[in-house]
């Protein structure tokens, strides 16, 4: 993997830590279950997956002479809330635009958790009434606009940096990272189970473990489990990053489509909203393992991961390992579901 063309600007303590989830991996009965914790790995607002793909597109902002990081999420976008820990750490402005992406009615939703966070690190934080979407947005660019007729230098970066070019590099590094954690701990992860909605986090990680395979001959499962409630534009969507990653990190080769799985069940309807197996997956994260996951992504995709260990779709003899990719503070505009 030709990674090192790409240069990258730090922004976590270092490799993120692998934690051995021992009660639920006794509680399910099953395959070894590891956790890999990009909630802890940056100081900057409680850090997350988004820090990985900012570390190799600040380079590029720099270059840019920008002044102004311009983005856009939901009310409670981990994603804007990174950018605005970033746009603090390098001294830059940042305008997020913060859709109503999903359909929540607790009074407080606009007003705790990530938008308080983004807020409190100076981001001129606006509300916008339209809907989810994981695609290029018509108020991300009116933002971008109002920042240049304002005299400003914008630097745009999409919704969860998926459309922005480098944007799969981070966690296809965080593939090797994973690669060298194995060999300290001599073991190995033949299963990866990630959250996937905007794609790059997935897509990255598509494109480092090809690019593993390649040189050491180990393949292994890379389980994306959807939570935008739109399986196709977000299986599509993975699909073209992962392939933009893997060219990117020249990798030599299109990718096969079982190396591209996106996984339906644990979405629910519509985007935010968890659902049944949302909740008994956080309460047993919580009660087990004191592992705080969120309703909107992390709670789905431990749901999935412990339905796939349940039904030996993920067999007992695995070792798998699921990306925790932060997410808790949103849990505060969701205090309505543990009265």
């Amino acid at each position: 993997m030709n990674i090192e063309q790409h240069p990258r600007y730090p922004l976590t303590f270092g490799p993120s830590p692998l934690q051995h989830l021992k009660r639920l991996t006794q509680h399910l009965g099953g395959a070894e279950i590891w956790a890999k914790r990009e909630d802890v790995s940056s100081g900057l607002a409680y850090g997350g997956n988004k820090i990985r793909k900012l570390e190799y597109i600040v380079p590029d902002i720099l270059a840019s002479g920008a002044d102004t990081l311009v983005s856009i999420g939901g009310y409670q976008s981990n994603h804007t809330r990174q950018v605005a820990a970033v746009a603090a750490h390098l001294g830059l402005k940042a305008r997020l635009v913060q859709e109503k992406w999903v359909p929540w009615d607790d009074p407080t939703n606009d007003r705790v958790g990530n938008i308080l966070l983004s807020r409190m690190m100076g981001a001129d934080s606006r509300l916008d009434d339209a809907g989810f979407d994981i695609g290029i947005r018509d108020s991300w660019k009116e933002a971008l606009a109002e920042v240049e007729d304002a005299g400003g230098t914008p630097y745009p970066i999409p919704a969860g940096a998926s459309e922005h070019r480098l944007g799969g590099l981070g966690f296809a590094n965080w593939a090797f990272e994973v690669a060298a954690q194995e060999k300290e701990l001599g073991l190995t992860f033949d299963t990866i189970v990630v959250c996937t909605v905007t794609g790059s986090t997935h897509a990255g990680m598509i494109a480092g473990f090809a690019a593993l395979e390649d040189l050491t001959g180990v393949r292994r499962r890379i389980l994306g489990i959807d939570a935008s409630a739109t399986l196709a534009k977000t299986r599509d969507q993975v699909a073209r990053i992962a392939r933009n990653t893997a060219a990117l990190i020249e990798l030599g080769r299109d990718l096969r489509d079982d190396e591209i799985q996106v996984l339906e069940g644990w979405a629910g309807e519509l985007y935010g909203l968890p659902v049944d197996s949302t909740m008994e997956a956080m309460a047993l994260g919580a009660q087990l393992e004191a592992m705080i996951t969120d309703p909107v992504y992390e709670g789905k995709s431990l749901a999935g991961l412990i339905d796939l260990v349940s039904s030996g779709d993920i067999p007992k003899d695995s070792t798998v390992l699921y990306a925790h990719l932060g997410g808790q503070p949103a849990i505060n505009a969701y205090h309505s579901l543990w009265p």
